[in-house]
């Protein structure tokens, strides 16, 4: 019989003194079992590494379902922080005017999208002087354009938020950077009793930045916030 190497005394030492180090190590006692495999012979079926085998295999999935959980952990806590933030910079400006404005530039900005647009339902003509100085955030469109745009023109309930790739006639909305805005976030707004509605939008240049699988909590709750300001500026 073939003599079998000694382990050298410096690594048995290691080990006697610390077994749990071989234990936690996943590829030396999957080359342990299978060195105790071929010692059986292949004739013996070993019920235990086959579990050991079957446990693995779940550990691993659980390990990968965590990481998956921690990761969207992070990601909705880093976008709540984003709404925040973003709340708090809408909050600031002191006339209404500058309010538009900041939700073209440091709302937009923090929000990390392209654009922002609010669009309101009103009989006044958008050619009014009063409104062309407000900038091009604002777009004022006929009685039943929202609910229309935000069904895509189907007899469909109307959602409070709407996530979506933007439709040919998005124009009517963005302009002349509807050539480039691909996807789009939408969401209605009850601006008080006796007022037509209005809608907040926004756009993306990436055509999967919105997407009718991704939550719409925090878009939800910024809409909120957002409704009351406006009926604070309307009153």
């Amino acid at each position: 019989m073939a003599e079998t190497a000694p382990i050298e005394e410096d690594i048995r030492d290691k080990i006697l003194a610390d077994p749990d180090v071989i234990l936690e190590d996943h590829d030396v006692m999957r080359a342990l079992i299978a060195a105790n495999e071929r010692m059986m012979g292949s004739n013996i079926v070993d019920l235990r590494g086959i579990a050991m085998e079957r446990l693995e295999a779940r550990l691993d999935r659980l390990e990968d379902t965590h990481r998956s959980v921690i990761a969207a952990a992070y990601e909705n806590l880093a976008g709540t922080n984003q709404v925040h933030r973003a709340i708090l910079k809408m909050l600031d400006p002191a006339s209404f005017e500058d309010f538009l404005k900041g939700l073209g530039s440091e709302v937009a900005d923090t929000l990390r999208v392209d654009c922002v647009r609010l669009v309101l339902e009103s009989v006044q003509s958008e050619d009014d002087p009063a409104l062309r100085r407000l900038g091009d955030v604002l777009c004022v469109a006929e009685p039943g354009f929202v609910d229309t745009y935000m069904t895509a023109g189907r007899n469909v309930p109307v959602r409070p938020v709407t996530l979506r790739q933007t439709l040919p006639d998005s124009d009517a909305i963005y302009g002349e950077a509807a050539a480039w805005v691909r996807s789009e976030a939408l969401m209605r707004l009850d601006l008080g009793s006796g007022r037509l509605p209005g809608m907040l939008v926004m756009g993306a240049e990436d055509p999967h930045h919105f997407k009718p699988a991704q939550g719409t909590d925090l878009l939800a709750f910024f809409a909120g916030v957002f409704e009351r300001s406006m009926r604070r500026w309307l009153s």
